[in-house]
């Protein structure tokens, strides 16, 4: 008879797909049970921790000490890491269900909504995403093509990823050189002649996304003004009402007024933020952007109760030859799992994976992160998401819901990648990646120098173990 999985004789066997945040709060959530639990932690790329490596500002430095909990989780003995392993190529979703009882996935919303204008597609178009993952040394962004040669961009959307990467545009090098921002970037940045940049909302002030500490900053930079037309923020009494008793709203509108009412004080940058507009058209001249057409917004209450802005049929033109989109984001489809294209997401229900068609949960397997909910909420917000779906296990397997996997052996699949050519990083080898990294930024002040290449980062380790 086969021994109850989640036992000292035969431990739960769980695999997670994708490192970072939700992948280690789903991790140290599963560690925690009185159930006997190992986990494997599978990561396309070497570097893990997702987001808190390339996606936070390389100047909000405090953000990334939440990589300490992970650190944590990952020096527990039941866990491991499989860095440099792509799911669907190097490993398979039938090998997992092969090897494990239970896959959970958590690999965020990696790809961009579009704005689906004309001139969208022109060079030095992009998501902010692109941007951003370009100077945290991404190492699939390492190479895209940004020219700063222009005197204006415009960064259209009003969350926190679009003020930091308006916000990294508005910097000076000395701002910056202290951060963990990649050395080409720093050097790229330095040679800027961007002069102004436009922060574009099609709503109103009352209805922005970002948070206090990011509205804050702009008034604190060293070379660039913050600017902000006075007639922009005169709110409709619909909006007015929305907002009475939000004190976090009220708080970025007090930061906008003050920029107002301050002005333009000489700095040699600035940075516009304008409200009620949407992009109609990028337009370009012999390739290249040259400025950008939005419609002038006004805002209507619909039967739901929120606050949409409907075009007033005016037009307005400014000049720029960098955009950065920051609209939204949506997951991408894993191979063998169920994926909601309308939503960008993995199907489920409560972590529960199902089936779009039928509706059915699919056995063992689980989500988490913004790939399960979408992209909503801050880097912590994925931890009780993760501590959800973790229960919704926990709740299968008391209740005898889970198959348990056929050939469960902890050495089959490092033996299975070995076969395969698959040169996977371990958790020990990782650390010793940072430590170089740490030390190396050491030497000049920075938190740490981020080896961008794999290739590098492998040759490190192979130099080291040869």
């Amino acid at each position: 008879m086969t021994a109850t999985i989640g036992t000292t004789e035969r431990p739960l066997r769980a695999a997670i797909v994708g490192a970072g945040p939700s992948g280690f709060y789903t991790a140290a959530a599963l560690l925690k049970q009185e159930a006997t639990i190992t986990v494997d932690m599978f990561e396309r790329l070497i570097a893990q921790r997702g987001l808190v490596r390339y996606g936070v500002a390389p100047d909000h430095q405090n953000i990334k000490a939440v990589a300490k909990t992970y650190d944590r989780t990952a020096a527990e003995p039941s866990f491991r890491y499989f860095g440099n392993v792509e799911f669907g190529k190097d490993i398979t979703h039938d090998e997992l269900k092969k090897h494990y009882d239970v896959i959970f996935y958590t690999t965020g919303a990696q790809s961009d909504r579009h704005l689906g204008i004309p001139g969208e597609d022109l060079p030095n178009s992009m998501s902010a995403t692109e941007f951003v993952a370009w100077y945290n040394g991404h190492p699939d962004y390492q190479h895209l093509a940004i020219d700063l040669s222009c005197e204006a961009a415009i960064v259209v959307g009003v969350g926190n990823v679009a003020m930091d990467v308006a916000r990294i545009l508005a910097k000076s090098v000395d701002e910056l050189a202290d951060t963990d921002i990649a050395d080409y970037a720093l050097a790229a940045l330095a040679k800027s002649n961007i002069k102004d940049i436009y922060i574009v909302a099609r709503r109103g002030p009352a209805q922005v996304k970002f948070t206090n500490a990011e509205i804050r900053e702009m008034g604190h930079l060293a070379i660039t003004d913050a600017i902000v037309l006075d007639s922009e923020l005169r709110l409709d009494r619909a909006s007015s009402a929305a907002i009475e008793g939000d004190t976090s709203m009220q708080k970025n509108l007090d930061y906008l007024r003050a920029f107002a009412e301050i002005g333009a004080t000489g700095k040699p940058r600035r940075v516009h933020f304008r409200f009620l507009l949407s992009p109609v058209e990028i337009i370009g001249e012999n390739g290249k952007i040259v400025a950008v057409k939005l419609e002038k917004n006004e805002l209507r209450p619909s039967v739901s109760g929120d606050i949409k802005p409907s075009g007033a049929g005016q037009y307005e033109t400014i000049p720029a030859g960098l955009v950065l989109r920051s609209v939204g984001y949506k997951g991408v489809p894993l191979e063998g799992v169920p994926f909601d294209q309308r939503h960008g997401v993995i199907p489920n229900e409560v972590g529960r994976v199902t089936d779009l068609d039928t509706g059915k949960t699919v056995t063992g397997e689980y989500v988490a992160g913004w790939i399960k909910r979408g992209p909503n909420g801050v880097i912590g917000t994925n931890k009780p998401d993760a501590i959800e779906s973790v229960n919704s296990m926990l709740e299968d397997l008391q209740k005898g819901k889970l198959t348990p996997a056929p050939e469960p052996d902890p050495t089959a699949v490092p033996a299975l990648l070995h076969a395969r050519g698959v040169r996977y990083v371990t958790q020990e080898e990782w650390k010793s990646i940072e430590a170089k990294e740490v030390a190396d930024g050491k030497a000049r002040g920075k938190p740490r120098i981020k080896i961008v290449e794999p290739e590098a980062m492998l040759a490190m380790l192979d130099g080291e173990t040869a």
